[in-house]
This record gives structure tokens, C-alpha cells and sequence, in this order.
């Protein structure tokens, strides 16, 4: 297990280091001076030469990569054309929004989403398993923005219990936190809850037709034993893969949620990083996104040998 992860653990650094070559490729070749749009259109040449000097732009590539992967290995990602603020300032600065919706986000599809699809599961071919498949067809359907769309409607404009748009961090109240986090929250999770209730319910329908599972019931095996002991954590494995891909998802699907109820999150900095050409910005953001999903895998990698001591073997 231990060699196992070792050897992701390289595979990833791998992969991270060429996604870090292809991005620093793709800024270099965009259109633009970062030097001019450092010190304005209307600075001198001199102005502007001096301005590249000190950013480095007339060193060759390969010295321009290394001083900017040796700055981002500790944490200075430079400095942003627009605002003339670190990049790492305004990362941080949007971080707590995005995070506090997918956070939220994850629990709603972890919760929901396994009750659902273990009911279903159980009641095979019941009322309650073909309204969770219903529902579940309908909630990868759906675009979630348009869930985003249906929600502050509803509940902010129609019932007025929540509101529509912005963000108050939790350092002012939990209760005003979540008020604000809840809809975009539940916007992001639907999908996800979706597709973990119909994984959930088909780990567990196969788990219940197992021969060890069959022979536990004829020995008198109560149901409730069953499900704790064996359906849940022999079912766990494809469920615990969708998470993975669905975490990852999700920061693709926060960029359209923080555009639906006005948050000036990750995604809201990236859109508006590309809008200005604000290229420091821009590399970081890409880089940030492929280490959480590099993290994330390594994190579901890690609990297969958890869930199935085979794994580990």
C-alpha cells in the first residue's frame, strides 16, 4: 500500500510539474506585454523596459520557469497586472467563499445522496427506489444554474427566507454564514447528490445479491446488521470513486454558481483574471485548481486501502 501511494505520490508531482510547464507556455504565448500592462499604456519605453527587467522578462524561458516555479514553491506567485497586489493575496482574499460553498456542497451530496441511494437500494424495485431514481435522472439533467435560478426565486425573491446574492464569512455570525451559503450550496450539490444516490443504490443492490450476503439471511441475519457490517462498506468503493470525480467537478461548477448569486469567490476571480488578461493570476488559479484535484485523488487513492483491507494488501 505504502509503495503504492509512494508511486501516485510521483505521478502526481509529475503531473503537476507539466501542467505548470503548459500554463507558463500558454501565458507566455498569449497576446499582451506584462510589463506594459504593468505600468500603463501610457509609460515610456524606458518605463517599460525597466519594467520587464524587473519582472524578468528578458531572461530566456527556461530561466523565466525556473524563478517562477522556485517563487510558487513558496507561495509567491508573483504579482497581479491588475490590482498590483500579490497573487497569493488575492487567492486567499476568495478563497473562504468557494470553500465554504464546496464544503457545504460535499456534506448535502454526502448526506442526501448515500441515504437516498441506500434506501433505494434496500427497497429495490419499491415506490422509494423508483422516486430516487426519478429524482436522481432529473438532478443530473438539470444545469445548475438554472437550479441557482430556481432557488433564489423561490426561496429569496417568492418566500423571502433567504437571500439572493453575496457572502458573509463565518467570522460574523455561523448562523448569517450559512444563510448565505445554503442556496449556492445546494445548487452545486445537486447534481453530485445525483449521481451518488444512483452509485450508492447499485453498490448496494449488487452487495445484497452476493452469496455471502444471501447465506447471512438464511442463518437469520437481521437487515440492520447486514447494512452496517457488510453493504455499506462493500458498496462504499464506487461510491467513495464518484466523490472523487464529482470533487473534482466542482470547482468547474462553482465558477457558475458564484456568477448566479453575485460571490466573489475563486471562480469570480478567475473569470475576471481572464476578462482583464491578468496573466499572474490566471497561471496561479490553474495551478491552485490541478494540485486540489491532485489532492483529491491521492485522498480517495488512500481510502480504498481504508475501506477494503484487500487494498492494502
Amino acid at each position: 500500500m505504502v509503495i503504492r501511494l509512494l508511486r501516485r505520490l510521483g505521478i502526481s508531482l509529475v503531473s503537476l510539474f507539466l501542467v505548470a510547464v503548459v500554463v507558463f507556455l500558454l501565458m507566455q504565448a498569449a497576446p499582451g506585454d506584462a510589463a506594459e500592462a504593468l505600468v500603463g499604456s501610457d509609460a515610456t519605453a524606458a518605463e517599460v523596459e525597466a519594467a520587464r527587467e524587473r519582472l524578468g522578462l528578458n531572461e530566456p524561458l527556461v530561466v523565466q520557469f525556473g524563478n517562477w516555479l522556485l517563487a510558487a514553491v513558496q507561495g509567491d506567485f508573483g504579482t497581479s497586472l491588475y490590482s498590483d497586489r500579490p497573487v497569493i493575496d488575492s487567492l486567499l482574499a476568495a478563497a473562504p467563499a468557494t470553500i465554504s460553498i464546496s464544503v457545504v456542497a460535499l456534506l448535502i451530496a454526502a448526506v442526501l445522496g448515500v441515504t437516498a441511494g441506500t434506501v433505494a437500494g434496500l427497497r429495490q424495485n419499491s415506490w422509494a427506489d423508483r422516486g430516487v431514481s426519478l429524482l436522481a435522472t432529473l438532478g443530473i439533467a438539470m444545469p445548475n444554474f438554472w437550479v441557482g435560478l430556481l432557488l433564489v426565486s423561490v426561496f429569496a425573491f417568492d418566500l423571502g427566507w433567504l437571500p439572493a446574492t453575496g457572502y458573509v464569512p463565518i467570522e460574523q455570525g455561523f448562523g448569517d454564514w450559512l444563510r448565505h451559503v445554503i442556496l449556492p450550496a445546494f445548487a452545486l450539490a445537486l447534481a453530485m447528490t445525483a449521481e451518488v444516490a444512483r452509485q450508492t443504490r447499485g453498490g448496494v443492490v449488487d452487495v445484497l445479491s452476493r452469496p455471502y450476503i444471501l447465506a447471512a439471511r438464511a442463518r437469520g441475519a437481521s437487515r440492520g446488521w447486514l447494512v452496517r457490517k457488510h453493504v455499506l462498506r462493500n458498496s462504499a468503493i464506487p461510491v467513495v470513486t464518484v466523490f472523487g470525480l464529482q470533487s473534482a467537478s466542482l470547482l468547474g461548477g462553482v465558477v457558475i454558481i458564484e456568477a448566479v448569486f453575485g460571490i466573489s469567490g475563486l471562480g469570480t476571480l478567475a473569470i475576471t483574471s481572464v476578462v482583464r488578461q491578468d496573466y499572474p493570476v490566471i497561471q496561479a488559479y490553474v495551478v491552485l485548481v490541478a494540485l486540489i484535484v491532485i489532492v483529491i485523488n491521492l485522498l480517495v487513492d488512500i481510502s480504498y486501502g481504508w475501506i477494503n483491507p484487500k487494498v492494502r494488501s
